[in-house]
């Protein structure tokens, strides 16, 4: 379940609890209470679970970064050392070789350079969305310790 959602239900139960008379207090229904915090608990796993993805796919796409350019370095160094029994062509085979080697580093950078943007990307965005998760509970708390000279009750709000 979207753990907004949850928050926006404990704000609801909160919002629908009766005061106590000739005070700020307010009676609250504990087990609905209880029962949106087990849901939020069981929730909060699942964001994590997602950061964890984000991450495998990441080393996923490392690994295959660091596969393809060892697959690349092998094929220059077979075509290297074919091209170095002919002497004719011996200095070229090392130019190209070394292009071949290069472009693997330069291809391999940016695949480093892209997986690592993705998973910025990504954390970026769960860091606003669980920010945003912190800010409304901290909300929610203050409202539920506010001191009862700081809250008003609802027939003091009507004849204001």
């Amino acid at each position: 379940m979207d753990i907004l959602h949850l928050v926006d239900r404990l704000e609801n139960v909160v919002r629908e609890s009766r005061t106590l008379p000739l005070s700020r207090k307010l009676l609250l229904d504990e087990e609905k209470i209880i029962d949106i915090i087990d849901q939020m608990r069981v929730s909060v796993p699942d964001v994590v679970k997602q950061a964890q993805k984000v991450t495998a796919e990441r080393d996923r796409q490392l690994a295959q970064a660091k596969e393809e350019a060892e697959r690349i370095k092998q094929l220059a160094k077979a075509e290297s050392q074919l091209i170095i029994e002919k002497d004719q062509i011996t200095k070229d085979a090392h130019i190209r070789a070394k292009s071949v080697i290069e472009d693997a580093h330069r291809q391999s950078a940016r695949i480093y350079s892209d997986a690592d943007k993705y998973v910025i990307d990504k954390f970026n965005l769960m860091e606003r969305h669980l920010l945003s998760i912190v800010k409304q509970v901290r909300n929610g708390i203050q409202i539920l310790q506010a001191p009862d000279d700081t809250k008003e009750s609802p027939s003091q709000e009507k004849s204001a």
